[in-house]
């Protein structure tokens, strides 16, 4: 199949040393928020990679990758900050065609990410107790056009499985993750994973203690800490400035 934007179709307006702008492409002009209207009518039935004249610059037109998505979010609450989201979907196993539910949904970050990872076959189940947190990350999600795999729910976590194979995997970004440990990994099928992001020791420790009480099997715990490198001919060394502890990363399996 030939890749060319059709109605519809995020893309990704790029230009060194800006961020990316993200756009619907569609047959008429269009308000991008103040910044100015933008016909991309001549980019329908072309590949992405074209050039795009706007507001006195040449942008390129592409297909957004997750960073794109993931810098064009509308912020309200914390957001799991990429390095984690990314681990802590590893830990999870979230695979394409998984079905994975989240609680806590808040901005949307961590949504974001699910619904790239679990493709076009897969299906994030999103909880957040908040109404005007859960609308923020609807419109973050449908902004990024991956609302088609996200279903949604105001409230607490409850009963997540899809039938009796129960969900590949929960992750859970809540204050208080121990209370609905039990439920969630009731809620797993044989062999899926559990995994948390807490901000303290204290509530890693409950967490963790609540993981293995409740039979999880494999359970573990880590941090992850991120520290850019300056690269010159000759001078390269670490950058003086890191991105530390962010928040801790815990996660157990179902086994039995």
């Amino acid at each position: 199949m030939t890749d060319v934007w059709t109605e519809g179709d995020v893309g990704a307006l790029v230009l060194a040393g800006a961020p990316a702008v993200l756009v619907r492409l569609q047959g008429a002009p269009q308000a991008i928020g103040d910044r100015g209207v933008l016909d991309l009518s001549a980019e329908l039935g072309r590949p992405p990679g074209g050039t795009v004249a706007w507001v006195g610059r040449r942008y390129r037109l592409v297909r957004p990758s997750l960073g794109d998505l993931l810098g064009a979010i509308e912020r309200g609450p914390q957001i799991v900050t990429p390095k984690d989201a990314m681990h802590l979907a590893y830990l999870a196993g979230v695979q394409p065609g998984s079905t994975v539910a989240e609680a806590g949904t808040g901005s949307g970050a961590l949504t974001i990410v699910l619904a790239t990872l679990v493709g076009p076959h897969g299906l994030v189940l999103s909880y957040e107790r908040r109404p005007e947190f859960l609308e923020a990350a609807r419109r973050n999600v449908e902004r990024a056009g991956l609302g088609a795999r996200v279903r949604f729910h105001l409230g607490e976590l409850g009963s997540i499985g899809p039938g009796d194979a129960g969900v590949d995997a929960v992750l859970l970004d809540l204050p208080e993750p121990w209370t609905v440990v039990r439920s969630s990994a009731s809620a797993l099928r044989i062999g899926g994973h559990l995994a948390t992001y807490t901000p303290t020791y204290n509530q890693l420790e409950r967490t963790v203690r609540e993981l293995r009480d409740a039979g999880l099997g494999e359970t573990r715990a880590l941090e992850l800490l991120e520290r850019p490198i300056h690269v010159g001919d000759g001078g390269t060394r670490p950058g003086f400035d890191m991105l530390g502890h962010t928040g801790f990363l815990a996660v157990g399996r179902r086994l039995a």
